[in-house]
């Protein structure tokens, strides 16, 4: 299979209406088109894009099983291009997770639930959501696999680590990041750019985060939507507002950054698994 060189990638900020999925799937289709007539061949929205974030009890009211003619429509509008979106989804009968469906060629061609549900600040997941137990990488195009993790997993590093030795060549980080939402002294505006440049440059591989931006009842998503190369640098950076960004990802440059800091070679995985029992008290 010849490996295709180039990725041309993109991210959307925007501020979904809470609960409001008709209309926001009827926005989706709006980036999904813009994005296809500049080319591009991933895309990733924020975090639970479909129905906004604070749910709560009308998480059920908006859920979706994975094969929802909604989804399937917005997987044929994406075509070729592979497109991220943020949902509920209804696992079983009163069993909702916080995941996010990867569309392409009129299919939903896998579907991630987001593992590590925060319940510190003013966040309250665990109250409302399910936790998944599986990681996911797909094919965007020859030569190209994403895997993709939602906002707080990014914050446990052993489950970043996980998805990294899958090796992908890309990192999508779907996010709803507020401000203030975890203290005063917490600042996710300053913490979000050490998180992503941090991992981009520890595995050689780009990482692409879309977060919101805008209010949503008492909250507001500050933004920063942005996409890093891999060794770290800031390819392209949103401005306030609701936007499409959108960068050009060189497979030639993953692999001279992985082979210049191997990571994912000298990770030795035995090591880290004995090291876990140990800490488990398992012999």
């Amino acid at each position: 299979m010849n490996k295709q060189k180039v990725l041309h990638v993109g991210a959307v900020q925007m501020n979904p209406l809470l609960g409001n999925v008709a209309s926001n799937i009827m926005h989706h289709q709006e980036w999904i088109e813009q994005a296809q007539a500049e080319g591009l061949e991933l895309l990733v929205f924020p975090e639970l894009s479909l129905t906004g974030y604070g749910l709560k009890t009308a998480v059920p009211q908006v859920a979706m099983e994975a094969d929802d003619e909604r989804l399937h429509a917005l997987a044929a509008a994406a075509g070729d291009m592979q497109v991220i979106i943020g949902f509920v989804e209804e696992a079983s009968p009163g069993e909702y997770c916080n995941a996010m469906a990867m569309l392409q060629h009129g299919e939903v061609v896998s579907v991630y639930r987001k593992m590590i549900l925060p319940t510190y600040g003013g966040l309250e997941e665990g109250k409302w959501f399910s936790p998944g137990r599986r990681l996911v990488c797909s094919e965007v195009q020859p030569g190209w696999r994403s895997s993709s993790l939602i906002c707080e997993d990014l914050w446990n590093a052993g489950v970043v680590h996980c998805a990294m030795m899958q090796r992908p060549e890309v990192l999508c980080a779907s996010v709803n990041s507020a401000s203030g939402i975890v203290s005063t002294e917490f600042s996710n505006e300053d913490g979000w750019p050490l998180n992503l440049k941090f991992y981009a440059h520890l595995y050689g591989t780009p990482v692409i985060m879309a977060n919101r931006y805008g209010p949503e009842g008492e909250s507001l998503f500050w933004g920063g939507t942005s996409i890093y190369g891999p060794r770290g640098e800031l390819l392209a950076l949103a401005e306030p507002g609701e936007q499409l960004i959108r960068a050009e990802l060189c497979r030639d440059a993953i692999a001279a950054a992985r082979f210049d800091h191997p990571t994912h070679r000298d990770a030795n995985t035995p090591l880290i698994i004995e090291l876990l029992r140990q800490q488990q008290g398992i012999s």
